[in-house]
């Protein structure tokens, strides 16, 4: 899948999708950095996240995360849509407003 798939075009579409939708968790009090690398979205908190809170909060965005430490993090697949990228990014914002 990798030799013959379009997975450059698929990670771009993936990126686009955490830096359009992660671009709001700047204004979350307590995030101290918001950052995309390729299919790699990070929330990255001032304090360690209180895990129970945080994964409730993405499980009612219809999402599964598990933040640790300061992070919430997501490495959605190459084959993820646009809908389910921003699925992630809501779940992502709302375990920061819960942390």
């Amino acid at each position: 899948m990798i030799l013959d798939g379009d997975w450059r075009t698929q990670v771009s579409a993936v990126e686009e999708g955490l830096r359009c939708g992660l671009q709001d968790a700047w204004e979350i009090p307590g995030v101290a950095d918001v950052r995309v690398l390729g299919a790699i979205g990070v929330i990255e908190m001032d304090r360690d996240v209180d895990m129970t809170r945080a994964t409730a909060a993405t499980v009612n965005e219809g999402v599964w995360l598990r933040p640790f430490g300061r992070l919430i993090y997501a490495m959605p697949p190459f084959i993820a849509t646009s809908e389910e990228v921003q699925a992630i990014c809501r779940g992502m914002c709302a375990a920061a407003r819960n942390y």
